[in-house]
């Protein structure tokens, strides 16, 4: 018989497994859960076998966009620091600031953390001297205390705040995903080293650093991701991707999905994620950054 394609709006409590029917590809499907303060959805196209998806598999999403407030300059004054509202400082251009700044939206948190943009070029000399001495992004007020570092913080919001866990409870994932955050220097490594060679063909590094992202990719078969379901592990990855896909493509003619299955359904789910999408910027953009950052090393 063929599969349907059906669409659910279905109601449950959020401790409860979903159970889906054999063989059925769905063309859309959202939740909305009863002990939940705020909406939470999850998308998926075809469904070969029974699922149970925990609710891990399910990420937060508010019912509108966020108003994205301006970035704070030199000419800008402080917010209220230390006021008892937590607050992610970012910028909007930066990769790793980025990281948090979706880990915040995939939890749920746009109104219980404030988001306080910084113009990196023209930074105020407050947030050095008041937030974070260190004075980079991103950084984060909580508990009177302002943390940095964008790895350590997308656990950090993981594991203090509200909202579906980004993180498998299953000790093979996790030690997988431990391996993947470990790997992510050497990645990140290999693939700038070839945006400065003339030629993809100088740059051996990028293609295997890309190989190794596709058999990652390829470890578990239970979904798209890193490690299955949605997770840290591909918020890690993500914004990087994002900026050297456009990059290689346009300035060195090579195609990273090309001959990668896995990568490409990857990207393709990644830009399916509301929480990942609203913190993109534009190709162009990215395009002309890199642009400027490596081709006058030519």
């Amino acid at each position: 018989m063929a599969a349907s394609s059906i669409g659910y709006q279905i109601h449950i409590n959020v401790n409860s497994p979903i159970l889906l029917p054999l063989r059925t590809n769905f063309s859309s499907l959202s939740f909305t859960f009863s002990n939940a303060k705020y909406p939470l959805k999850w998308n998926h196209i075809g469904c070969p076998k029974i699922c149970a998806l925990p609710a891990a598999s399910i990420m937060a999403s508010g019912s509108s966009r966020e108003t994205l407030p301006p970035a704070l300059d030199s000419s800008s004054e402080p917010p209220a620091i230390f006021d008892g509202t937590p607050k992610l400082y970012i910028s909007y251009s930066c990769p790793y600031a980025q990281r948090t700044w979706i880990a915040r939206n995939c939890k749920g948190l746009q109104e219980e953390i404030k988001l306080v943009p910084i113009d990196l070029k023209n930074r105020p000399d407050w947030y050095k001297e008041k937030v974070y001495p260190a004075n980079k992004v991103p950084s984060l007020e909580h508990n009177n205390e302002v943390k940095g570092e964008s790895m350590d913080l997308i656990r950090y919001i993981d594991s203090n705040f509200e909202g579906p866990s980004l993180f498998p409870d299953d000790p093979s994932k996790r030690e997988f995903a431990e391996e993947l955050f470990s790997y992510f220097d050497s990645f990140y490594k290999a693939v700038i080293s070839s945006l400065k060679e003339d030629k993809i063909n100088d740059a051996i590094g990028v293609v295997a650093a890309f190989d190794s992202i596709e058999t990652a990719l390829s470890k578990f078969v239970d979904g798209s991701f890193f490690l299955g379901s949605f997770s840290l592990v591909d918020i890690a990855y993500a914004p990087f991707i994002e900026r050297f896909q456009p990059f290689l493509l346009e300035v060195k003619y090579y195609d990273i999905t090309t001959g990668r299955t896995k990568l490409a359904a990857w990207i393709k789910e990644m830009n399916q994620i509301e929480g990942y999408t609203v913190t993109k910027r534009d190709p162009k953009e990215h395009l002309e950054n890199y642009k400027r950052r490596f081709l006058s090393q030519l």
